[in-house]
C-alpha cells in the first residue's frame, strides 16, 4: 500500500495476529491522531483537550464518542434518511467500555474537557473492534499533548474447546464459552466487561492472568510512539484541589460528628439528612471564612473537604474495625425480600428487594417478528430476541429532575443484565423476550437486582431457563502505603461512591455467566481478585437460595395471558398456497381464528409461525397442518363434493387440494350418473389411489366400502380394467357394462388423467365440452334424444355407417346434431373390445364440431 508522506506505523502481534498502529496521515490539527488495524478492520482514534475549564463542575468533562460509519462493512444504513443517526445501544455500549480504563488516568482534580472520537473506517467481519477502539485511544492520548499519565492496552479472550484463545474472531466468539474484554496498563488490569457461559471461577482467573500477559507487546509499542513521536504535554492547567488548611479545619470540626453518623444511621434517608444536617454546620462554624473572598474557603473547597472526612472515616471504620456503615461485616448479604406474580395481566413479574435496592421486572413473551432489527457490522448481529431494558427514574433516590430518556448508564446496565440472563434461555425457545427493568428504590447494585428480578419473571412467565441466575456487586477498600484491604460483599452507595473497586459478578450454582469490573486504584492483586470472585460465589449462592423458597423452578406452563407458538415445517412449494393470492388465504386464517401467522423461508423450506393466546394457537396449527398436510397413497380422506361432472365427482379434501373419484370408483355397483352418489357440499370418503406427478389426485369411494387395500383398489381402477361391455349398453358413449369398474375410464394413461373410455376425457375440466372421440362423450351431454346418428341415448352400433351420437346441448342451451358417423362408429369396445364397430373400418379421430 502506498503511504503518505509523514506516515508512521508500528506493529506488534497478538494473538498470532498482527495489530498495526498508524499516525501521521488523518486529522493532523487533533492532539493525537491513530488508527489501528488487525487484517482488514480499521479503527480511527482521536483525541482533543480544551485549553479552557469548565467552570461549575466537580468532575473530569471526558467524553468518548463512537461514531457509527456503515459504510465500513459496505453497507447502506436502513433508516428512512439513509444516514447513520443517534448512537445504537452497541455504539454507546464500546464509548462506555473505552471511558472506563482511560477515566482513572488523568491527574485528579483534572477539569480540562477531553474528547476522544472514535469511528470505524474499514471491517472486514471478522475482527473486533472493541480491542482496537481502546487501543488506538490510549495511542492517541499517549502521543498528544494531553497529561495522560501510562498506556493502556485492551484485548478480547474466548474459551473454545476448553482453550483459552487470544483476540478470537467474531466466528470463533460465537461458539465460544466466554467473551471477556480486559483492559489495563503494564502493572494492572483496570477494566474487565464479561458474557460466560456458566464458566467456573477458577478458568475466569485464568483468563483474567491470559490477558493481562497478551496485552504487554501492545503497550511496548504504545510506549515506543510516546518516545519517537509524542508531543510536549501541555502543563499549564489548574488542578482543583482542596488546600490542606481547608482539610484540617473542616475534619477538626466533623471528625466526631461523622463517626456517629455512620454507627446509628445505617438507614439512608437518615444518612443523608444526618449528613446535610452536619453539611450545614460545617458552614455555620465556618461562616467567616466564607465571607472573605480573600479566604481559601468558599463552598466549593469546604463541600469537597467535608466529602473527603466522610470519605475517610467510612474507609478507617472497615479497615480497623470490619464494620460497614449499616453495620454489616465485610461478607454479609442485606436482608431480602422476594415476590413473583405481582402484577395482573401482564406475562411475569418479579420483585427483588436487598436492602434498599428495589427493583420490579416485567417480562413481555412476543413472536419472531417482534426481534430487534439493528445495523451491525457483523453477520448474524442485526436481530435480537432477547432484549433487557434498564430504567432508573429520579423517585429511586428520593430526587427530582428531568427525565429525558435512557441515559449511558442505564443502557449499560441493562446489557450487562442482558448478557448475565441471556444464556440461560433454550435457544429453541420460540419467542422474543423483552424484560424490562423498573428500579423503585436505589442504594447500590440495581444492575444485579435487575438480574436477580429478571430470573424471577421468566420464570414467573413459564419460561424454561435451564438454571436460575442472581447477582452481587462486591466492592474493596485498600489502604494506600500498607496494602492493607477489606474485600466487602453486596455494597451499598456509599461503599460503591467511596470504595477503590466495583465488581459485579452474576451466574448460576455452576459458574458465572455475566461479569464487570472498574477500578478507581493504581494497583491491583491477582490474590484480591480471587478472593472477590470466591466471596461472590458464596453471596450468590445464599441469593439464588432466598429467591428459590418463593418459586423454586419456572411454572409448568406460559402464564395464560402470553401467546402460544406453534411452529410448523411446510415445502418451499407450499408457501404460495398458504399466503394465497394478494395473502387472501394467509389473511383468512388470522382472522378466523384470531392469531398471528408468519411464513418464513430458510433453507429451501418454509417455517410457519402461529401466535394466539389460549387455545386459539393450537386451533389455528391444526388447520394450517390440515392445509398444507400432504396426501399419502392408500389413505382415506372425507371430504366435499366441490364439482359435479358426467365422468365423476371432484372433492375437496385437505388444504387446496381436490381428488377426482371417478364414477367407476363411486360405488361398489354401477352408477349410471356421478350425481346419484353426491352433489355440491356433500361429504364423502375415499381412498388415495393414485398421484401424478404434477399433483392430480385420483381416488375411490368403492374401495372403501369393500375395504380393499392399496393394492386391491389400484388394481381395480388401472388401465386396461375398463373399455365397456362388448356391445352392451353404452350410456352416453362412455362405458360398456363388463362389471363394475370395467370401463377405460383408468388413470391418466396417455394425456392428463381419465379421457372416458378408450376415448377418455382429456381433461377434469371439460365436463361441459367432453372430447371423448372413439367411444368418450362426445353423444348426447343430457341424454337428449338426437334427429340422426343413433336415436336415444343408447349409442354406438355395430355397423360401419355408425352415427357419432345423438343430439347434444351446446353451451347456450341449444340442441345440436350429434354428427354423423365417417367409417366405423368406435363407440363400442375399445381397443381389446371384440366389436370394433362391426366389420371394423379404419380407424379415425373425430373432432368434435360445436357450431
Amino acid at each position: 500500500m502506498q503511504m503518505f508522506d509523514g506516515s508512521s506505523v508500528f506493529t506488534a502481534e497478538v494473538g498470532g495476529r498482527k495489530l498495526i498502529l498508524e499516525t501521521g496521515v488523518l486529522a493532523q490539527q487533533a492532539g493525537g491522531a491513530v488508527t489501528a488495524r488487525t487484517d482488514d478492520t480499521v479503527v480511527f482514534a482521536s483525541a482533543t483537550m480544551s485549553r479552557e475549564v469548565r467552570e461549575g463542575i466537580d468532575f473530569f468533562p471526558l467524553t468518548v464518542d463512537f461514531e457509527e460509519r456503515m459504510y465500513a462493512a459496505g453497507r447502506i444504513p436502513g433508516s428512512f434518511f439513509r444516514r447513520e443517526g443517534r448512537p445504537s445501544e452497541t455504539a454507546i455500549l464500546l464509548c462506555r467500555l473505552t471511558d472506563r480504563p482511560l477515566r482513572p488516568l488523568f491527574p485528579k482534580g483534572f477539569r480540562n474537557p477531553v474528547q476522544i472520537v472514535l469511528s470505524p473506517l474499514g471491517c472486514d467481519g471478522e475482527t473486533l473492534m472493541a480491542p482496537l477502539a481502546i487501543t488506538a485511544a490510549s495511542a492517541a492520548l499517549s502521543i498528544s499533548d494531553i497529561d495522560f499519565q501510562e498506556p493502556v492496552a485492551a484485548v478480547t479472550i474466548g474459551l473454545i474447546d476448553d482453550e483459552l484463545v487470544v483476540n478470537p474472531t467474531h466466528s470463533q466468539i460465537q461458539e465460544s464459552r466466554l467473551n471477556l474484554q480486559v483492559a489495563g496498563t503494564r502493572d494492572n488490569i483496570l477494566m474487565v466487561e464479561a458474557g460466560a457461559d456458566q464458566v467456573s471461577e477458577d478458568v475466569m482467573l485464568e483468563a483474567l492472568r491470559l490477558s493481562h500477559d497478551a496485552m504487554q507487546p501492545l503497550i511496548d509499542v504504545i510506549g515506543d510512539m510516546q518516545r519517537e513521536l509524542g508531543k510536549p504535554k501541555f502543563k499549564d492547567y489548574k488542578l482543583f484541589t482542596v488546600p490542606e488548611p481547608v482539610v484540617e479545619r473542616v475534619s477538626e470540626i466533623v471528625s466526631m460528628g461523622v463517626d456517629g453518623l455512620i454507627a446509628d444511621n445505617p438507614d439512608r434517608a437518615a444518612y443523608d439528612a444526618g449528613i446535610t444536617a452536619l453539611k450545614q454546620q460545617v458552614q455555620d462554624s465556618l461562616e467567616g471564612e466564607l465571607a472573605d473572598e480573600a479566604s481559601e474557603f468558599n463552598k466549593g473547597t469546604v463541600g469537597e473537604a467535608f466529602s473527603g472526612t466522610v470519605k475517610k472515616a467510612v474507609r478507617q471504620r472497615i479497615l480497623d474495625q470490619g464494620i460497614r456503615s449499616d453495620g454489616r461485616d465485610t461478607t454479609s448479604v442485606r436482608p431480602i425480600s422476594v415476590q413473583v406474580g405481582r402484577i395482573p395481566r401482564v406475562h411475569g413479574s418479579g420483585l427483588f428487594q436487598r436492602g434498599e435496592t428495589q427493583v420490579l421486572t416485567v417480562v413481555t413473551l412476543g413472536t419472531p417478528s417482534d426481534a430487534q432489527r439493528m445495523d451491525s457490522f457483523y453477520e448474524g448481529e442485526d436481530e435480537k430476541t432477547y432484549m433487557h431494558h434498564y430504567n432508573f427514574p429520579p423517585y429511586s433516590t428520593g430526587e427530582a429532575y428531568m427525565m429525558r430518556g435512557p441515559r449511558r448508564r442505564e443502557i449499560g446496565h441493562g446489557a450487562l443484565a442482558e448478557r448475565a440472563v441471556a444464556g440461560v434461555v433454550p435457544d429453541d425457545f420460540p419467542y422474543t423476550l423483552r424484560l424490562v427493568s423498573e428500579c423503585m428504590s436505589s442504594n447500590g447494585s440495581t444492575s444485579m437486582a435487575s438480574v436477580c428480578a429478571s430470573t424471577l419473571s421468566l420464570m414467573d412467565a413459564g419460561v424454561p431457563i435451564s438454571k436460575p441466575v442472581a447477582g452481587v456487586a462486591m466492592g474493596l477498600i485498600q489502604e494506600a502505603g500498607t496494602g492493607r484491604y477489606q474485600v466487602l460483599t453486596d455494597i451499598q452507595g456509599l461503599e460503591d461512591h467511596l470504595g477503590d473497586m466495583d465488581f459485579k459478578v452474576a451466574g448460576t450454582d455452576n459458574g458465572i455467566t455475566a461479569l464487570q469490573m472498574d477500578i478507581k486504584i493504581e494497583g491491583l492483586d491477582f490474590n484480591i481478585l480471587q478472593e472477590a470472585l470466591a466471596q461472590a460465589r458464596r453471596a450468590r449462592l445464599h441469593i439464588l437460595d432466598e429467591m428459590l423458597q418463593v418459586i423454586p423452578e419456572p411454572r409448568s406452563d406460559l402464564n395464560e395471558f402470553a401467546p402460544r407458538i406453534r411452529t410448523l415445517e411446510i415445502k418451499q412449494d407450499q408457501i404460495g398456497g398458504l399466503i394465497g393470492p394478494g395473502g387472501k388465504v394467509i389473511r383468512g386464517l388470522q382472522d378466523e381464528f384470531d392469531v398471528r401467522i408468519e411464513v418464513n423461508e430458510e433453507d429451501g423450506k418454509g417455517i410457519v409461525i402461529i401466535s394466539g393466546e389460549g387455545t386459539k394457537a393450537d386451533v389455528a396449527f391444526a388447520k394450517v397442518s390440515e392445509l398444507t398436510e400432504e396426501v399419502e397413497l392408500g389413505k382415506e380422506y372425507t371430504g366435499k363434493v366441490s364439482r359435479v361432472a358426467d365422468f365423476g365427482l371432484f372433492v375437496d379434501i385437505i388444504g387446496q387440494q381436490t381428488g377426482l373419484i371417478h364414477i367407476s370408483q363411486l360405488a361398489d355397483y354401477r352408477v349410471g350418473e356421478a350425481g346419484e352418489i353426491g352433489q355440491v357440499g356433500d361429504e364423502l370418503t375415499a381412498m388415495v389411489t393414485g398421484i401424478t406427478p404434477d399433483g392430480k389426485i385420483r381416488m375411490s369411494r368403492k374401495a372403501v366400502l369393500l375395504d380393499m387395500s392399496l393394492e386391491e383398489a389400484q388394481a381395480d381402477d388401472s388401465p386396461g380394467r375398463g373399455g365397456g361391455g362388448r356391445g352392451g349398453r353404452r350410456d352416453g358413449g362412455g362405458f360398456r357394462d363388463r362389471g363394475p369398474g370395467r370401463d377405460r375410464g383408468g388413470f391418466d394413461r396417455d394425456r392428463n388423467f381419465d379421457r372416458g373410455g378408450r376415448g377418455r376425457d382429456r381433461d377434469w375440466d371439460r365436463d361441459r365440452n367432453d372430447r371423448g372421440s372413439r367411444g368418450g362423450y362426445r353423444g348426447s351431454d343430457r341424454n337428449d334424444e338426437g334427429p340422426r346418428g343413433g336415436g336415444d341415448d343408447f349409442r354406438g352400433g355395430n355397423g360401419r355407417g355408425g352415427f357419432r351420437g345423438g343430439s347434444y346441448r351446446d353451451d347456450h342451451g341449444r340442441d345440436r346434431d350429434g354428427g354423423r358417423g365417417r367409417g366405423s362408429d368406435r363407440g363400442g369396445s375399445d381397443r381389446g373390445g371384440s366389436d370394433r364397430g362391426g366389420s371394423g373400418g379404419r380407424r379415425r379421430t373425430y373432432r368434435r364440431r360445436d357450431s
